[in-house]
């Protein structure tokens, strides 16, 4: 119903130095257009897409593509859901945004706002494959509720690595984790060899954050953080 996915948006004060820290983590740059007028880039590792705005707004956000916003816009209302933005004139961009039970921002826009790329979503990144975007949620059957309707499928809540509620879609899977797991959303990769792929990341020098859930051993995963402030979850097993 969303859409098709597009991005996780991020707010970026340096966009050079947060371009150069996804770089060095394998991920490529995809062309941009001229639908935003501030510093804009993305990054990709082929399945995940990144898009730093040095701007201010609502971040992270899911951001998607939707034809029609303004009565897309009309239609998320009538199911009771408020706007938080709604820019949907016909001499400017689209752009709607709203919130979730848990104060997730989601992002619609009418067009996308860079080319497509070649890179295969095999060819992972260092940080291993990319599985999905958690986010804390104190209720998960709110969560599921909020989120079901909007295309997302929830799965069996699984125990390991941690308490976590994941949600199925074409081309963004999500999950919701306790607030005590990690009180911020982040994105989580999985690999086998992960413990090679950290030994490689630590020789970067990129910085851990000591904030790794309880009872993940550190040898084996880590939780790395971006230069906007964005925790990345690296997690050894299989994809």
């Amino acid at each position: 119903m969303l859409g098709r996915f597009h991005e996780i948006s991020l707010q970026t004060a340096d966009i050079r130095e947060s371009v150069e820290f996804y770089e060095r983590l394998g991920f490529a740059q995809a062309a941009t257009n001229d639908a935003w007028t501030h510093p804009y880039g993305v990054l990709t590792d082929g399945r995940l897409f990144i898009g730093l705005h040095q701007r201010r707004f609502a971040a992270p956000a899911l951001t998607f593509v939707h034809e029609g916003v303004a009565a897309f816009a009309a239609e998320l209302e009538a199911r009771g859901i408020e706007l938080e933005t709604r820019n949907t004139s016909e001499d400017a961009f689209n752009e709607i945004a709203f919130r979730d039970p848990d104060g997730q921002s989601v992002i619609v826009v009418e067009a996308r706002t860079y080319s497509p790329v070649t890179r295969r979503a095999a060819d992972t990144s260092l940080c291993g494959y990319f599985t999905e975007f958690s986010m804390p949620a104190a209720d998960f059957e709110a969560a599921r509720v909020f989120w079901e309707p909007l295309g997302f499928v929830a799965t069996e809540e699984p125990d390991a690595p941690y308490a976590h509620l994941p949600l199925t879609s074409d081309h963004l899977d999500l999950a919701f984790h306790r607030p005590r797991t990690l009180d911020r959303p982040m994105l989580v990769f999985r690999e086998a060899n992960m413990r090679e792929r950290l030994a490689r990341i630590r020789e970067l020098g990129v910085k851990e954050t000591g904030e790794l859930p309880r009872g993940l051993p550190a040898a084996a995963n880590a939780l790395i953080e971006s230069p906007e402030g964005f925790p990345l979850l690296l997690l050894e097993g299989e994809s």
